[in-house]
């Protein structure tokens, strides 16, 4: 008998690429972007929502933690050596969703229409895209 057959199966891994590299990059802002902008999908209007519309509806403390997470996207970025004019514009959305945000009922409707996140995402992909190609993604 093979004793093969009988291994216990290794548990799946979900973690998330810890290296330096493009890759590993991509993957760690693809999802926290989706956990910002996209985690989930409000019934009945099919809008996708995320933690920075949820969180942000917490006085100030939800602002200041979805703009050290949106931060984040930056920070990767100029980890990749994107142009300081990218990332200037990456941070203007930030800070923009930040500012906005800041104002009660009206800034957690900007949350839902100015999804700063899946700007600095586009931005950043297609820095990676361009100068990292072997990191390319074929989207469905």
């Amino acid at each position: 008998m093979d004793k093969t057959m009988h291994r216990r199966p290794e548990p799946m891994n979900f973690a998330l690429p810890t290296g330096t590299d493009a890759a590993s990059v991509r993957a760690r802002v693809v999802m926290m972007e989706r956990l910002l902008e996209r985690s989930f999908t409000i019934p009945g209007i099919n809008m996708p929502v995320g933690l920075d519309a949820l969180v942000g509806l917490v006085p100030v403390i939800g602002e200041v933690v979805t703009a050290a997470m949106g931060a984040y996207i930056v920070w990767e970025a100029k980890n990749l050596g994107v142009p300081k004019w990218k990332l200037a514009r990456m941070g203007a959305n930030v800070l923009f969703d930040t500012a906005i945000g800041a104002i009660p009922l009206i800034g957690d409707a900007a949350d839902l229409v100015f999804r700063s996140n899946t700007r600095n995402l586009r931005i950043l992909l297609k820095h990676i895209d361009k100068h990292h190609p072997e990191t390319r993604v074929i989207d469905r």
